[in-house]
């Protein structure tokens, strides 16, 4: 089995000692590194090729926002980013799912939670707590305004069926789920994620769904 690297960055000594504590109690995953603030962790994922970090948001020198921006946009990338917060309807986790983070993940998360939490977003394969970031991403881009035409025009690149597949990855659907809805077989979704995401130059389903709600390919419920 592949041990998931993750490498934890929160200013708050007690926050970093005690996720690590859980985790490296987890089969599979190994912290292998700490920073205090958004600086260090760019430094030490550059050092230590991590492959999650777990990002406070607010963090001093350099925010959680514009770490994870510096982390996720370099050609290569591979290191996934989960966003630790306070509040799940926090503004700033959605300017951090905008920047390149593939989730997030309150605090208060049980030790189980945040395993899990780590093990789903180091795949890359599904939403994290698909209906609360899928709330917390319609919540956003109704504060956001109007469709972004230049992403808009993006879609053009995509077929009827990928625009539609990009469209139930928003609305939280898992793959088999999708295979159900489209009467398709799961490998055969699996296909079309993959390249939706290519044509995209999208990091994983969680991008992909900020990517449909900005461009108004799904709508925020009640806008």
């Amino acid at each position: 089995m592949t041990t998931i690297r993750v490498l934890i960055a929160d200013d708050q000594m007690m926050v970093r000692q005690g996720l690590t504590v859980l985790l490296n109690a987890e089969p599979g995953i190994e912290v292998v590194g700490q920073a205090v603030d958004g600086v260090e962790a760019v430094a030490k994922v550059a050092e230590l090729a991590p492959d999650v970090v777990l990002m406070d948001i607010r963090m001093p020198r350099l925010g959680g926002i514009e770490a994870t921006r510096r982390v996720t946009e370099p050609a290569g990338s591979t290191v996934r980013v989960l966003v630790l917060t306070t509040f799940d309807l926090d503004e700033y986790v959605y300017e951090a799912l905008r920047a390149g983070a593939s989730g997030f993940l309150l605090k208060d998360a049980s030790a189980a939670e945040l395993a899990q939490a780590v093990r789903v977003v180091a795949a890359g394969d599904a939403l994290l707590a698909p209906n609360v970031t899928k709330r917390l991403i319609a919540e956003f881009s109704r504060l956001a305004g109007a469709p972004r035409a230049p992403l808009k025009e993006r879609l053009g690149d995509l077929t009827e069926r990928e625009t539609e597949v990009l469209s139930l990855i928003a609305q939280g659907l898992s793959n088999a789920e999708i295979a159900v809805r489209l009467v398709v077989a799961e490998q055969t979704v699996k296909s079309h994620v993959s390249r939706i995401l290519v044509k995209l130059g999208l990091r994983d389903r969680t991008q992909a769904a900020v990517f449909a709600y900005e461009t108004g390919l799904i709508r925020p419920a009640g806008y």
